[in-house]
């Protein structure tokens, strides 16, 4: 850490940071002699089977990323087999912004959160990221007790099907609400702009619509079915393309959304520990359940 920081530089204090579900995160303010500071965010990963390989494909990414127009963190350093550090960690530059996981002023940060996607996508690397990996198959969904059975039968057997053919995009492969750093002025929060973007471990090749698939079921889990729906609109109102047929873009949405199936209770503790105490497991299961519902009565 210290071989980061200027000759004059100290860490002068450390604070934890909330939210995310796979690394400790912690916010430093470095102290110059001068009295002048700056803030830099440690990404930390402790008992985790993947953090080399999510470690170097964050600060390649973040390397890509500088200079893209993309607002993403800066690589300060890497160490991801923990030799310097205590655990695998990363270093970044911090920006500015928040985290907004409230209903209020949703209407005006889907389109900014579309029009960042779509920006995403476009971007052409020279080394292509690994291709996409699937986070679940048809044998390890777990359907949620009082579930509308018929319909989520329906969803695993679109998922036992060969994925359909795609042209490939830079994915960022997590992008959703709790990824998204946002300045929302608090008399109009209406006039929300995107400060950033993190969590760039899970980069990866494939298909817009997986992205536009994982986004729509984080939105719907937080605000409901219909924002998960809507946001394949905005996404393509900005710009994006995804799959012409309705059957591939089903394919995508429900892969997503059963994925969620097996990490209800994961997926929804930094929500609650960021002040959205009713999305219980329960809740949230509940609202999965009318969102694969609402999939499969759309596109099915």
């Amino acid at each position: 850490m210290s071989r980061h920081l200027e000759a004059d530089e100290r860490i002068v204090r450390a604070e934890a940071l909330h939210g995310g579900s796979t690394a400790e995160m912690r916010r430093l303010t470095i102290g110059a002699r001068d009295g002048g500071t700056r803030d830099l965010v440690l990404r930390t990963f402790v008992d985790t089977e993947h953090a080399e390989d999510w470690l170097n494909r964050e600060a390649g990414a973040l390397t890509l990323l500088t200079g893209s127009g993309v607002p993403a963190p800066g690589l300060v350093g890497v160490d991801p087999t923990g030799a310097q550090c205590e655990h695998p960690s990363l270093l970044m530059t911090h920006l500015a912004g928040r985290v907004v996981l409230d209903d209020e002023g949703l209407e005006a940060r889907v389109p900014l959160l579309a029009r960042q996607l779509v920006a995403i996508h476009a971007l052409r690397p020279a080394e292509r990221p690994r291709e996409y990996v699937a986070l679940t198959t048809a044998d390890t969904v777990v359907t949620p007790k009082g579930a509308d059975a018929a319909a989520w039968a329906a969803a695993i057997d679109v998922i036992r099907q060969p994925a359909p053919p795609y042209e490939g995009r830079f994915l960022h492969r997590d992008f959703h609400p709790g990824n998204v750093l946002f300045d929302v002025p608090p008399a109009r929060p209406t006039d929300a702009r995107i400060t950033g973007v993190v969590d760039w471990a899970a980069t990866s090749w494939g298909p817009a619509d997986l992205d536009v698939a994982h986004c729509s079921t984080h939105l719907a889990l937080l605000h409901g079915p219909a924002w998960g729906l809507r946001f394949a609109e905005a996404y393509e109102e900005a710009g994006g393309v995804l799959a012409a047929a309705a059957s591939e873009r089903l394919y995508w949405r429900v892969r997503d959304g059963l994925a969620c199936s097996e990490e209800a209770r994961s997926v929804s503790q930094p929500w609650r520990e960021a002040g959205r105490t009713e999305l219980t497991t329960r809740a949230v299961e509940g609202r999965l359940d009318a969102y694969v519902t609402a999939l499969m009565d759309a596109l099915g």
